[in-house]
């Protein structure tokens, strides 16, 4: 069985639609899994909602779903989520909303956002000097507990692609972000993700059996990604289009 895995998505379609025909190339999967943040971004969330609503893809509920769906608009609300909810209807939020936060998408593969009991705490990642990077394994461990005894988890969240074994336990995948290869968090402690190029990033895991082991793959793929950076700047996000051009952050 093959699993293909998008997460992160944030509102770029273009994105979106290159690694959906990268896929397609490479023969296709029997399922593909959304791990949420779809959204949300100064891109195109409407385009990108649609797109995935007419794919009807399991899908897990990210943070900032969550946060386009029922945040008040104010001024504590982050701009890209202002930006995803001015531009969806209510019934497309309450689709956002009633997403689950876990799904065991087959049997001993168990897909969630960001940590099986909260969409927005990292579960393989730390911060440090400013930046993401691998949290501790037994950080690592001790996040897992919420988490049935399962073969392979697969999360999203952090940008980063990760692919982790926990000795006797699962195997952790994280493919990275299709949309957003970069981004600030100004959250204390304030931090930043980078993928370091502006690649759309997704995994394919293929389940293996008793005498063939499980094969992950994480898949950088290019993409018109100058036109991304365009839209950004025109949604007045220097930061963002920046990110999207170098898949780093400003400075």
């Amino acid at each position: 069985m093959r699993i293909a895995v998008l997460a992160d998505i944030h509102g770029n379609v273009l994105a979106l639609d290159a690694v959906l025909d990268d896929l397609r190339q490479r023969g296709g999967a029997d399922l593909t899994v959304n791990l949420g943040d779809s959204v949300s971004g100064p891109l195109w969330p409407r385009e990108t909602f649609d797109r995935l609503q007419a794919l009807n893809l399991p899908t897990v509920r990210g943070n900032h779903d969550r946060r386009v769906a029922v945040d008040p608009a104010d001024e504590t609300m982050w701009a890209s989520d202002v930006y995803a909810q001015e531009r969806l209807t209510e019934a497309q939020r309450q689709v956002l909303f009633a997403q689950p936060l876990t799904l065991e998408i087959a049997p001993g593969v168990i897909a969630f956002h960001a940590r099986p009991d909260h969409d927005e705490k990292y579960l393989l990642d730390t911060i440090a000097d400013g930046r993401l990077v691998r949290a501790p394994l037994a950080a690592i461990r001790r996040r897992l507990k919420a988490l049935d005894p399962c073969r392979i988890a697969l999360c999203g969240h952090s940008h980063r692609a990760e692919l982790i074994r926990i000795p006797d336990g699962p195997v952790i995948f994280n493919p990275g972000s299709i949309g957003c290869p970069a981004y600030d968090d100004s959250t204390p402690p304030a931090h930043v993700s980078e993928q370091g190029s502006p690649h759309a990033r997704y995994g394919i895991v293929t389940l293996g059996s008793a005498s063939r082991p499980d094969r992950f793959e994480a898949i950088a793929v290019d993409y018109d990604h100058e036109a991304a950076a365009r839209q950004a700047e025109q949604a007045g996000r220097p930061e963002w289009a920046h990110g999207l051009r170098t898949g780093f952050m400003p400075g």
